[in-house]
């Protein structure tokens, strides 16, 4: 499912028009994007949590040349689906 696909099913399932499933979808992904952005996390119950994890800089390796090359600190967006959504998955 993409996007135009999930707004047109959130359209359907709720009475609203697809505009408005559109601009709801997009709230909500700037909502938990910002929101990832302050450091918080947003948990759904039932649904899952929305998170960063924060990976550290390390040192890797240039597969090509061998060469040592840093690698910097990094934020990460992680989804962790709730006992709800997992049920219904399985």
């Amino acid at each position: 499912m993409n996007k135009s696909e999930l707004i047109a099913n959130l359209a359907s399932l709720s009475g609203v028009t697809q505009a408005d499933a559109g601009r709801v979808l997009e709230a909500f992904i700037t909502t938990v994007g910002d929101r990832l952005k302050a450091g918080d996390n947003v948990a759904l119950v039932g649904f899952g949590t929305f998170q960063v994890n924060k990976k550290p800089a390390r040192t890797g390796r240039n597969p090509s040349t061998g060469k040592e090359i840093q690698i910097a600190a990094k934020n990460a967006p992680v989804f962790k689906a709730g006992k709800t959504l997992k049920d219904k998955v399985n």
